[in-house]
C-alpha cells in the first residue's frame, strides 16, 4: 500500500463529512512543513458565510506521495549547493570544486588498517571492503605499502576456498560475488604474487558448478541467478583467462530476456530496469561478443534518461539520484559510446524490417566459442569512441564533487547521508569514466575543459568493462596470457 501525504486542507476535509446541527466547530490548528522548526500555532480565520456550500467549491490540491517529497528535498538541498557555487568569486569556486584527494586518502588507508565494531554486519563482504578501498587508492594513484599488500593477499588466499572461488572471509562459502572482488582486488596490487595466489583451475570448476540450465549463473551453491551472477562469472573468467564456449553458453540468450519495454536490464526476466544490472548485462555480453542481441538504441536512451535535474544519475525510473550510480549508468553510457556503429545498424535494420533492434540475432557459433575470448576485452577498451560523451558529463562530475565529497574524507550517496567506502569507490570510478568519457583517441589525456575543477583532480582512467584501473588491466593481461 502506497503512502501518501495530503495536501488538502483541513476545511477540504471537513467538507466530505455529512452536515452537523449547531455551528461549526473550530478547525484544528496547521501543522509545520516537514524539517522546519517548530513555531506558535495560529488560529485559522473563521469560515465564511456559506459554509458547505462555499466549501464544495473548494479545489482540492494534488496528492504528493512519500518519494515525491523526497524528491523535492534533495532537489532543494542540491540546489542549495549549486547555488552558492554560482554566486562565489573564482577563487572560492576553484576551491569548491577541488577533490579532496588528501582526505580521501587517509579516510582510505585508515579503513585498511582498522574498522569499528559495527562493520561486524559485513562480516561476509571483507573482501569486497577490500576492493572498494584498494581500487578506490589506485584511482588516486596512491600506492600501498609493501607490507599491507602482502598481508590483503595472505588474507585473500585465506579466502579462497579449496575446491575454488572466494568467500566472504576465510571459511565462509564460495560466492560469485566476493570471488569478483577478491579477484578484482589481487589485480589491482598487480605484484607477482598477488596474480599467481588466484588458483585458476579451481576457479574455473567452481563457475562450470555454478552454471545453471537456463545458461545463467547462480550466485553460490543453492543461490539464486540473476544478471549480477552472469556478469560476475564472465567478468572474472575473462579476466583471468579461463573463459570459454562451456562458460559462455545460454549467457547472452538469458541476459536478452531481461531486457525490459523500457530498455534498461533487470535482474532477471520480468522484473524491473535496474542501473546496476544494466551495466552487467552489457559489460557481459560485450565480453561475450553478443552485445547484439540487446536493442541497444532503447538501452542508450533509458541510461541516459537516469540523469536528472541534480547532475548525478538515479538507478531505476522514479528513484533519487545516488553517487554509487556515477560508475554504473556513467559507465554504460561510456561503454555505448563504442558501440555507434552497432547502435546505427540496428536502427537502420528495424527501420527497414520492422523488426526491433537485437530481435532475431543467433546464438554463439561454435567458431565464436573457439574464439580468445580474453581478447574481447583487450580489443575493446582499443576502441576509439565514435561519438562524445551521451551525457553530461562535466555536470556529473559537478554533482559528484559538490554533492558527494565529504569534507572529512571519503564519498557518500546524497547530501544528508554519511561517507562509506562503497560509494567512495563507485563515486571516484564515476569520476574517473566521466573524465575520459570526451576523448576520442583512447591514449590522449582528456583536455582541461573536460575535467572540471584543478586539472589536479584527474584520476586515473580505468578499464569499464572490469572496473579495475587500466594500466592494473594490462598488467594481469599480458601475466594470464602467458600462463
Amino acid at each position: 500500500m502506497v503512502r501518501r501525504l495530503s495536501l488538502r486542507s483541513p476545511r477540504t476535509l471537513r467538507a466530505r463529512r455529512p452536515p452537523q446541527r449547531g455551528p461549526p466547530p473550530l478547525p484544528p490548528p496547521p501543522t509545520a512543513p516537514m524539517d522546519s522548526p517548530s513555531q506558535p500555532q495560529q488560529p485559522l480565520p473563521p469560515p465564511a458565510e456559506g459554509g458547505p456550500a462555499e466549501d464544495s467549491e473548494a479545489a482540492e490540491l494534488p496528492q504528493l506521495t512519500v518519494t515525491q517529497v523526497e524528491q523535492m528535498k534533495v532537489e532543494a538541498k542540491v540546489a542549495d549547493i549549486y547555488r552558492v557555487l554560482f554566486g562565489a568569486a573564482p577563487h572560492t569556486k576553484s576551491l569548491m570544486l577541488e577533490l579532496w584527494r588528501d582526505q580521501h586518502i587517509e579516510y582510505l588507508t585508515g579503513g585498511l588498517k582498522h574498522l569499528g565494531p559495527s562493520f561486524h554486519v559485513l562480516d561476509a563482504n571483507r573482501p569486497w571492503l577490500c576492493y572498494w578501498m584498494v581500487h578506490s587508492l589506485a584511482l588516486l594513484d596512491e600506492t600501498l605499502d609493501e607490507d599491507v599488500e602482502d598481508y590483503i593477499v595472505d588474507f585473500l588466499s585465506r579466502c579462497q576456498d579449496k575446491d575454488g572461488g572466494y568467500g566472504g572471509g576465510p571459511r565462509q562459502l564460495p560466492h560469485l560475488a566476493t570471488t569478483y572482488a577478491a579477484v578484482n582486488t589481487l589485480v589491482t596490487i598487480g605484484s607477482e604474487r598477488a596474480l599467481s595466489s588466484i588458483n585458476r583451475d579451481n576457479l574455473y570448476k567452481f563457475m562450470l558448478q555454478m552454471k545453471d540450465t537456463s545458461g545463467a549463473f547462480r550466485m553460490h551453491e543453492g543461490g539464486e541467478i540473476d544478471v549480477r551472477a552472469c556478469y560476475t562469472a564472465i567478468s572474472v573468467a575473462s579476466l583471468v583467462n579461463i573463459l570459454d564456449g562451456a562458460l559462455a553458453k545460454g549467457v547472452g540468450n538469458y541476459i536478452r530476456r531481461c531486457q525490459t519495454y523500457e530498455g534498461g536490464i533487470s535482474g532477471e526476466p520480468y522484473a524491473e530496469a535496474h542501473g546496476g544490472y544494466t551495466f552487467c548485462g552489457l559489460a557481459a555480453m560485450i565480453l561475450l561478443n553478443e552485445v547484439d542481441k540487446l536493442d541497444l538504441p532503447s538501452l542508450t536512451g533509458w541510461v541516459a534518461f537516469r540523469q536528472g535535474v541534480e547532475c548525478g544519475f538515479q538507478g531505476r525510473t522514479n528513484k533519487l539520484v545516488d553517487g554509487c550510480y556515477s560508475f554504473w549508468q556513467g559507465a554504460a553510457v561510456a561503454l555505448i559510446q563504442k558501440l555507434i556503429t552497432v547502435v546505427d545498424e540496428q536502427l537502420k535494420s528495424s527501420y527497414s524490417s520492422k523488426r526491433p533492434p537485437g530481435d532475431g540475432a543467433c546464438a554463439t557459433s561454435s567458431s565464436t566459442e573457439a574464439m580468445y575470448y580474453a581478447k574481447f576485452g583487450f580489443d575493446f577498451i582499443k576502441k576509439s569512441n565514435q561519438i562524445g560523451p551521451l551525457f553530461h558529463n562535466v555536470a556529473l562530475q559537478q554533482y559528484i564533487l559538490l554533492c558527494a565529497q565529504v569534507l572529512e574524507g571519503g564519498l557518500r550517496d546524497k547530501p544528508g547521508k554519511n561517507r562509506d567506502h562503497y560509494h567512495s569507490c563507485y563515486c571516484l570510478s564515476g569520476l574517473s569514466v566521466s573524465q575520459y568519457s570526451a576523448m576520442v583517441d583512447s591514449d590522449a589525456c582528456p583536455l582541461p575543459q573536460h575535467v572540471l575543477g584543478p586539472y589536479s583532480n584527474l584520476l586515473e582512467p580505468i578499464h569499464p568493462l572490469y572496473n579495475v584501473v587500466l594500466d592494473k588491466y594490462h598488467t594481469a593481461y599480458e601475466f594470464f596470457s602467458s600462463e
